[in-house]
């Protein structure tokens, strides 16, 4: 509920100053995804983008920063709200309800669906993919170009593999295997402990087996200003952690950089570079 309300209150404050009438514009588009959203705004003048999705104006859903995100109409992803834009293109994730899908489809949008990448090389040819359909190639090869430089730059130094464990927001979750972010890890250097403890795939972990037998890192959000139970929860593991007698490097990992790709693995590439340095240092 709290999710929810946020993302509300993002939306009323995008949407306090009244807005033009929508003008059918074949040049215009709606992302109804908050990665994609991130990827679109890379790719296209603003002016050509009638929506993003309400989740990017919630700093706890979002891959890009609040500012950016604020420039933007939102919409909910109703298929109301995305018909009466008339846009010329819909981005929307491959996830979407094929109900709305198909009434996009019926009333004449132009609708491109995408998947989740679960590698940086499948997350660079969703972006040429997204890049055409925008008409925008150029765009996304300068794109692509800025994250294979990122990730260059993230090569390790040596041969050893840390072992990392992600942790994802307050919960117990950790991230597994065939992810993207499992990906990225790999490319930085480290060796994904999730498996050590029998997780293949995402899921709960509790900290107890943690605090046992500790990783050589640990991945966690940073803990938000204010007293929410989700901050209380990353600020008890991390001391839990702290405590414990094998040495463990704890490092913030923002959640913002493991919720998408596109222009997100930029920053979250130099974010675990220089975590793997601080651990061969």
């Amino acid at each position: 509920m709290k999710r929810a309300a946020l993302a509300l209150c993002a939306l009323a404050s995008a949407c306090a100053a009244p807005a033009p009438a929508p003008v059918a514009d074949g040049n215009r588009i709606v992302s109804t995804n908050p990665c994609l959203d991130a990827i679109l705004v890379e790719l296209v003048p603003a002016a050509r983008i009638a929506a993003i999705s309400h989740f990017s104006q919630d700093p706890r859903s979002s891959s890009m920063p609040p500012g950016v995100a604020r420039r933007f109409r939102a919409t909910s992803g109703t298929a109301e709200e995305v018909i009466a834009l008339k846009p010329g293109l819909v981005l929307a994730s491959s996830f979407t309800a094929p109900a709305t899908l198909a009434a996009y489809r019926r009333l004449g949008l132009t609708v491109a669906t995408f998947g989740t990448a679960a590698t940086i090389a499948e997350n660079r040819a969703q972006i040429r993919e997204i890049a055409r359909a925008v008409g925008a190639p150029e765009r996304g090869e300068a794109l692509v170009a800025r994250i294979d430089h990122a990730v260059a730059d993230a090569a390790p130094p040596d041969a050893r593999r840390p072992s990392a464990l992600l942790w994802i927001g307050g919960s117990n979750l950790v991230n597994g295997h065939g992810t993207l972010i499992d990906d990225m890890l790999a490319h930085a250097g480290f060796r994904n402990a999730s498996a050590d403890y029998g997780v293949t795939q995402t899921g709960v972990l509790p900290l107890e087996y943690v605090v046992a037998h500790p990783p050589e890192v640990v991945l966690t959000p940073e803990r938000r200003a204010g007293a929410d139970e989700e901050s209380r929860r990353v600020a008890l593991r991390t001391e839990a952690l702290s405590s414990s007698h094998t040495k463990v490097t704890i490092g913030h990992f923002p959640e913002q950089l493991f919720y998408c790709g596109g222009p997100t693995i930029v920053p979250a590439m130099q974010r675990l570079a220089a975590l793997r340095q601080q651990v061969a240092s």
